[in-house]
Order: C-alpha cells, then sequence, then structure tokens
C-alpha cells in the first residue's frame, strides 16, 4: 500500500471513532512506514526470500555473489548498511554476518572467551535481535528526514519536490538484510540445537550456519584439536533446523552445513555400521588403523573393527579420541559436502587452510561430480595473512613457469619492502579479484569476513589512543575523527541524530502537539553539523 493510500486508511478508521480526533491519520501513516516489520518472524520470512532470490540470481549468473562483514554489536550492523546505502545507493545482495567467535570474545557474560562454544547459548540470538532492533531504527531515522523533507516542500508548495519525495518515501529499501547466524555446532545434542534454532528464527534470522564438529569440544575452525562427528548425527542437527524453520512458518529458510574435515583428525566416536557401504562404513574406513593378526595381544579395553574380512585397531588417544588417516581431509571433507546436500542443506561451507581459489575449485569440482548445483559460502578470514598467502602463491606460480625470483625471499614476502615489486601489485590485484573469481571458478555464492569489525574497532582505538595521549591531545579527535566525519559526510559526526533525536521529537509532536518539549532546537550543538555546513567544506 501506497503512503497516500495509508492516510486514506487510516483517515477512515479514525473518523468512525468520534474520541479518536486528535489522531492525525498521516502521522500514524509514518509511524507504520517506520515499523514494517513487527515481529522477528516477519523479519525470517522477508529475509529469507530475499536470499533464495539472491541464490538463484547466482545461479543464472554466478557474477551476481553476495557478501556481509561481521558485526559484534547492533550500532556495528546499522552503520555498515548505513554506509552501503550511502555509498551504493541499495543494499541489494549484502549481508550481515553474525559471528560464533566473535560472540565468545565480545559478547559474554564470562567476559572474553575463545571460540568454543562456552558462552551462553542465548547471547546468539540476542544478539541477532539487537541487530534488527538497530536496522530498523536506521529505517526509521531515513524516514523521518524524508517526512521532514515532505513537510517543508509542503509549506513552501513546491510541487515537483513533494513529488521527488513521495516518490522516495514509497519505493523506500529496508535497512534489514539476511543475517547469516552461526550456530556453532549446535551448542549440545540435536534437541538443543533445535531450541536453540528456533529461538534464533523468531529473532529475526532467515540463514543458520552449522558445522561437524562435536559440540562440547567444538574449536575454531582455525584452530587445532578439531573434533568431528558420524554423519548420522550431523544430519540429525540439519533435520533440526529445518523442523524448527518449518515450525514457525518459513519455509525459505536457509541451511548452510559447515565441514571442517580438512583440518580435523579427530573423531569421538566410531558409527555402527547398519549395511554394507552405508555412511557408517564410509566414515570408518577413514580411520587410521592397523591390522590384527593375533587377537591375543590385544589391550584391555582396545576397540576393533572387522572391515573387508579382516579385523583392524583403530588408532586411539590416551583421551579416548580416535585419529583419521593422515592426509584423508580432502575425501573427508567432499564426503560431508556431499552428504550435507543430500540431506537437507542449502548452501556449503568449507574452513580451508588458506584462501586458495584453485585448491577450492579443486573440492568444489569433486562436490559437483555427486550434486552439480553445490555452492558455497567462504570464510575471508582475517585468520589467514592475505598478504604472505597470496605473495607466496604469486611466488610459486613464476617460480614453477621459470622465471627469476631470486630478488625475493619466500619467507619473507610479507616485508613492507617488497610493496611495490611485481609480485606486490600482482598479490594485491589476486586479493581484490579473489571474491569474483572464486564466485566463478570455485562456486561461492556468499563471500563473507568473519572478524572485521573486531579488527576496525581495536585498530581505530590503537591510533586514536596513541595520539590523544601524546603530543597531538584533542587535535588527534579532531583530525583523526570528527574532520573525516565531516567531510565524507558520516552521518555519526550528528550523534544526536543518529541515536533518534528528531525521530523523538517528531514523537512528541504527534503526541503532544504544541505543547511538546523538544530537543533539537536552535540550542542544540547538533546544529553545527547540518548538511549545508558539510557542503560548504567541501567545496
Amino acid at each position: 500500500m501506497s503512503y497516500s493510500n495509508t492516510i486514506k486508511h487510516f483517515a477512515k478508521v479514525i473518523s468512525n471513532r468520534s474520541t479518536w480526533s486528535a489522531i492525525n491519520p498521516e502521522y500514524v501513516a509514518r509511524m507504520k512506514a517506520q515499523n514494517r516489520f513487527l515481529t522477528g518472524v516477519d523479519i525470517t520470512k522477508y529475509t529469507a526470500n530475499v536470499m533464495r532470490k539472491d541464490m538463484a540470481d547466482y545461479e543464472i549468473d554466478p557474477s551476481n555473489y553476495t557478501q556481509s562483514l561481521g558485526a559484534w554489536h547492533g550500532f556495528i550492523a546499522q552503520q555498515i548498511m548505513i554506509s552501503i546505502k550511502k555509498h551504493y545507493g541499495t543494499t541489494d545482495k549484502k549481508y550481515i554476518y553474525l559471528s560464533g567467535w566473535m560472540v565468545a570474545a565480545m559478547r559474554s557474560e564470562f567476559g572474553p572467551l575463545p571460540d568454543q562454544s562456552m558462552h551462553e547459548k542465548t547471547t546468539v540470538p540476542n544478539l541477532i535481535q539487537e541487530i534488527y532492533t538497530f536496522l530498523k531504527q536506521a529505517d526509521a531515522r531515513e524516514l523521518t528526514h524524508l517526512f521532514r523533507r515532505l513537510d517543508t516542500a509542503k509549506m513552501e508548495g513546491n510541487t515537483n519536490h513533494i513529488d521527488q519525495i513521495m516518490h522516495k518515501i514509497n519505493t523506500f529499501e529496508t535497512h534489514v538484510v539476511p543475517i547469516i547466524g552461526d550456530i556453532d555446532a549446535g551448542y549440545g545434542n540435536e534437541e538443543a540445537t533445535y531450541l536453540l534454532a528456533k529461538k534464533m528464527i523468531e529473532a529475526g534470522v532467515c540463514c543458520i550456519q552449522m558445522e561437524n564438529q562435536v559440540s562440547d569440544v567444538k574449536q575454531c575452525g582455525h584452530q587445532d584439536g578439531k573434533v568431528t562427528v558420524p554423519h548420522e548425527d550431523f544430519i540429525a542437527k540439519i533435520n533440526a533446523v529445518r523442523y524448527a524453520f518449518l515450525e514457525c512458518g518459513v519455509e525459505n529458510g536457509v541451511i548452510i552445513a559447515r565441514t571442517d574435515s580438512l583440518g580435523a583428525g579427530l573423531t569421538q566416536k566410531i558409527p555402527v555400521i547398519q549395511e554394507e557401504g552405508d555412511l557408517a562404513e564410509q566414515y570408518n574406513r577413514y580411520l587410521d588403523v592397523e591390522r590384527v593378526e593375533n587377537p591375543t595381544f590385544l589391550d584391555n579395553g582396545d576397540t576393533c573393527l572387522k572391515m573387508d574380512g579382516k579385523l583392524w585397531r583403530p588408532r586411539r588417544l590416551p583421551n579416548g579420541l580416535y585419529k583419521f588417516k593422515p592426509n584423508s581431509g580432502f575425501d573427508r571433507a567432499v564426503l560431508d559436502c556431499v552428504t550435507s546436500m543430500k540431506n537437507g542443506a542449502d548452501l556449503l561451507w568449507i574452513e580451508t587452510p588458506t584462501p586458495h581459489v584453485a585448491k577450492l575449485k579443486s573440492l568444489v569440482d569433486a562436490i559437483r561430480k555427486e550434486v552439480p548445483t553445490a555452492a558455497l559460502a567462504y570464510n575471508n578470514s582475517p585468520s589467514f595473512n592475505w598478504t604472505l598467502n597470496f605473495r607466496q602463491q604469486i611466488y610459486d606460480s613464476m617460480k614453477n613457469k621459470g622465471e627469476n625470483v631470486s630478488a625475493y625471499q619466500r619467507s619473507l614476502l610479507m616485508s613492507p619492502k617488497y610493496d611495490g615489486t611485481e609480485i606486490g601489485i600482482a598479490a594485491d590485484a589476486a586479493i581484490t579479484s579473489f571474491q569474483s573469481e572464486s564466485a566463478k571458478e570455485a562456486g561461492v555464492f556468499h563471500h563473507l569476513i568473519t572478524l572485521p569489525t573486531y579488527h576496525t574497532a581495536a585498530l581505530s582505538c590503537d591510533q586514536l589512543a596513541k595520539k590523544y595521549f601524546g603530543a597531538d591531545g584533542m587535535l588527534a579527535y579532531v583530525k583523526g575523527v570528527q574532520r573525516v566525519e565531516i567531510l565524507d559526510g558520516v552521518e555519526t559526526v550528528k550523534h544526536q541524530d543518529m541515536a533518534g533525536t528528531y525521530l523523538g521529537d517528531d514523537h512528541k509532536e504527534y503526541f503532544s502537539g504544541d505543547l511538546s518539549l523538544k530537543a533539537a532546537g536552535s540550542g542544540n550543538t547538533m546544529s553545527q553539523f547540518e548538511a549545508k555546513i558539510r557542503s560548504s567544506i567541501n567545496a
């Protein structure tokens, strides 16, 4: 319903109530436009449809890949989306990522924790809800400015301006975008996974990402000591998440199945084979085993398997965990992905040790032999040393081609002295094209950075503290922060407005009329940062 038709609708509703004469139908229409999503499930349904459309667009053309940045607070997510709208005019194919690592490190009541699922599981849906609260506030704030401009245009009788603003109101694009929510390894058994998934869905998440590690010994994907579960356990959790989506009425919910098998060399249990060639048998064939020639030499408590008519003893650590065969990670990862896609997953996530298009492509090509439509979400992780990795890739490529690389030391390529060299320039170009290339060649539908705002917050604090507490004093803030905000048009320079001053003032006027006490009058110092001031400075 258009803005004008919404006004007409509420005018009719109000006219039927004799005691509602103080209610302005246009103000009601404005508040309704500013609060488009009434529940978290409303958001989930809307963003699920957005993501499904994007997935279909990607199948047609891999250049239609999507991207996200990880956020650890609602304000951070809000500023990301406000910036995207400012610079690109649309939020199309731009998401927010919610990282379990950042929840553990930044949002736990226990304080900073490692990425081992030790934090409160309720923190995850709480953060989803917080992010969407801030994104909805961004909608309300932007619309407030449009409504104020509309009132000014009406007072001036500027018909052309009125039409332009009405078009912007009627075609307003929300800041509410899909969130890919990390549920780690499910925070317990399949029932625990279902309960948390439902909370996340009710908070607004349309896409849940889950990994195939053992929940109670879960590790960060880029750390050692990872332990995977048999496929039957992971399938049960995929089912649990799907049931949660459907129970909440979200038929388009997206599940990302992540495999950590490339870097995981351990399993907690040996699944029971039900029939020859089943998943349990395939899983067990990757176990690191030794032939048992004489059962009398077995130790007390030893576990044995009968395979191919022979008796085998799996290699077990003192903590009871079983080892996989060396160099079996590739094949196990492929089997994980194929199995997940055939059992309800919509997208895949392969945690890799380095970002490498060719290596990622080899994995995806192997998966697509069984599931031709398989596509990935890929972690462009800050755990990778991108500069060193890509310079080494360029170095190796040049060396393999017989080119002279004697001017370089491969292990020291991170050094700034290589910045302007052939390798340094080529590596930067490869980093720039990594997302588009892997989207085209390696089936990556979604590119995300898990922890970018963790690092940007630390970096900006370091730079400000270093100079503010030094010789620069207040100039450190003025030159390094405020002046940049003003010149670049970063709206947080008017922090009162960003926090909702105008929005609150308008509501006061709706509710109290001329009796309202407003905060944004001439005495508010925020007026020093109005657009006309910024424009004159930019000129």
